[in-house]
């Protein structure tokens, strides 16, 4: 099979983005191999982002330690050192060969193997501007330093995303508004047309913009094209996440081809290609 990087409908290429590095539904999570490949073929790939007790970065999606390493606590009161040795788990909770990164050391083994001019690693930063302060801005500035042109980050907290990039002039920016105020403010009035405005007001500089696969179908049903109207804006959209590929996806995956979709985020990359690619 050939590498699960994309797929294209009426000469519109939809990107698969690496969910957490995963190239397929088998993968564990956050591993060096997978995120180096990824980078190496052209792949669109995601991983987390906590901060830590030197103000550094983890690549870890919880707060606290225990549920995704042999670790307990919180990883803001974690010293680097501490999180290198602790071990990665599964989803069923065995201990993996693999310790956990920090984002210095990703970095830094991605500029070992120069990047894929396609390659694109986001960096989700799932903390707020009140996670910040001058030493945790300095140390994300100096970890992207050498692979910054590969990457875009995102989040939820436009302040946040724009106080870590302000010195990274080659970093790209995306937004998701999937979170807080805007979305309940949807929730409350089912108005896409202006929870769509409202994030890409937010977000001047954002050149992507992260939905839930179900908010752009909901949107869909209802009349309004919400791609079409952020791509109206110069902006590209990626749908989150498709878990699996099996005929429960394979309508909504069809759909989101359809309205043109940027990328869809997905943890079985190959799965959806070989659900999805046309002979």
């Amino acid at each position: 099979m050939s590498a699960p990087l994309y797929l294209t409908r009426n000469d519109h290429r939809t990107w698969l983005k690496w969910h957490r590095g995963r190239r397929k539904a088998s993968d564990h999570v956050f591993t060096g191999a997978r995120l180096l490949e990824a980078m190496r073929l052209g792949a669109s790939v995601e991983v987390d982002l906590v901060i830590h007790a030197e103000r550094g970065y983890a690549i870890l999606h919880d707060l606290t330690l225990d549920r995704e390493t042999t670790g307990s606590g919180k990883v803001v009161e974690t010293t680097a050192e501490t999180l290198r040795h602790l071990h990665l788990r599964a989803e069923n909770g065995n201990i993996l060969p693999d310790t956990v990164m920090l984002l210095e050391d990703l970095c830094a083994l991605l500029a070992s193997e120069k990047p894929h001019p396609d390659a694109l690693l986001q960096l989700d930063f799932k903390e707020d501007m009140a996670a910040l302060d001058p030493a945790a801005i300095a140390n994300f500035t100096a970890a992207i330093a050498p692979v910054a042109r590969s990457l875009i980050l995102s989040g939820g907290d436009v302040d946040a995303n724009n106080a870590l990039a302000k010195s990274s002039p080659n970093l790209r920016l995306g937004y998701d508004p999937c979170y807080g105020q805007s979305l309940a403010r949807l929730q409350a009035t089912g108005d896409f047309k202006t929870f769509t405005s409202d994030a890409l007001r937010a977000a001047p500089n954002a050149e992507m913009i992260y939905l839930h696969h179900a908010l752009v179908l909901d949107a869909d049903r209802t009349g309004f094209d919400i791609i079409a109207a952020i791509h109206a804006d110069h902006r590209r959209v990626d749908a989150w996440t498709i878990t699996k590929a099996d005929a429960t996806t394979k309508p909504l995956i069809a759909r989101l081809l359809e309205l043109q979709v940027d990328q869809i985020t997905t943890d079985d990359p190959e799965g959806v290609l070989a659900m999805m690619e046309v002979p």
